[in-house]
């Protein structure tokens, strides 16, 4: 570790150049709540680290096209204290609320959540189901990247080593639409996820299902955007024959591992008792958003 490089460039064209002339393992370091303990454990040893937060574009919300842009940096305290967004996305901030403690969260961002691809990071899910779109910037230039097309499996993202996600789109919110998420753990604080569930959903003025998207996280190699889960909310007033249609395919979905957390059995179960759950919640919100 002798070795380590630390640079703190303050354009995201710098990150990136920075990234690309390096010839060994990097990473880039959002909030360094994932990077430092992997690196005090020796689970890595990179050899030069770029610490984005002195990088206007990769902090702050702003609205944009009647949604919001998030800088990938952005804190989860930032994220949590802002009202128009709590507002908006209440499901994603249940998700983000989870990230550690207040302190954890007064580093962790968003971005690092989603790139350090563990299966159970809870600000993943409700991103999948809110339809975020990763802003990703490289050598090559920008590209607009669907957030569930970031992980690929435990630790490992989409991305090439010089590129780097400087912000998340969340878009506009229609009327009578509403999100929710919910995970299981064997404590009630500070604990990792056995598994948990996302649903974000829209109604018509009927109250019928227009448009479903359901999550799930900690139960697959990656967090995973079930469509055939969301498919099944749709057309429905989300009634119990929707509910459990969509219950069938996200146990379906789960490809989970057995260990002192959980077995797979478990595991499989307690994603369908959530899900149910979480529809109501999302269900209720969606009518209440008028």
């Amino acid at each position: 570790m002798s070795d380590l490089r630390y640079e703190a460039p303050e354009s995201v064209s710098a990150a990136v150049a920075l990234l690309a002339g390096a010839k060994g393992t990097t990473r880039v370091l959002a909030g360094g709540t994932d990077v430092i303990v992997q690196m005090e454990t020796e689970l890595i040893e990179p050899e030069l680290i770029v610490d984005i937060k002195k990088i206007p574009e990769v902090r702050g919300i702003s609205a944009e096209n009647g949604g919001f842009r998030v800088g990938a940096a952005t804190t989860g305290m930032q994220i949590c204290d802002h009202k128009d967004f709590a507002k908006a996305w209440p499901g994603v901030i249940e998700g983000v609320k989870l990230i550690g403690s207040i302190q954890v969260k007064g580093r962790a961002s968003m971005g690092g959540n989603l790139c350090n691809a563990s299966p159970g990071a809870d600000s993943v899910p409700p991103m999948f189901t809110a339809g975020v779109i990763a802003r990703v910037v490289g050598p090559k230039g920008v590209r607009e990247v669907p957030a569930e097309q970031i992980p690929t499996a435990p630790g490992k993202t989409s991305l090439a080593k010089d590129e780097i996600v400087t912000s998340f789109f969340f878009p506009a919110r229609p009327k009578r639409s509403g999100d929710a998420y919910q995970r299981f753990t064997p404590r009630t604080e500070m604990d990792i996820a056995v598994t948990g569930v996302a649903i974000n959903l829209t109604l018509d003025d009927k109250g019928i299902c227009t448009a479903a998207r359901v999550a799930i996280g900690a139960v697959a190699p990656t967090a995973l955007l079930v469509k055939e889960a969301g498919a099944a909310l749709v057309g429905s007033k989300v009634d119990d024959a929707a509910v459990e249609k969509m219950v069938a395919a996200c146990r379906a979905a789960c490809k989970p591992i057995d260990d002192k957390r959980g077995t797979k059995e478990f595991r499989i179960e307690v994603t369908g008792v959530l899900a149910k759950r979480v529809a109501k919640v999302a269900l209720e919100r969606a009518q209440a958003n008028k």
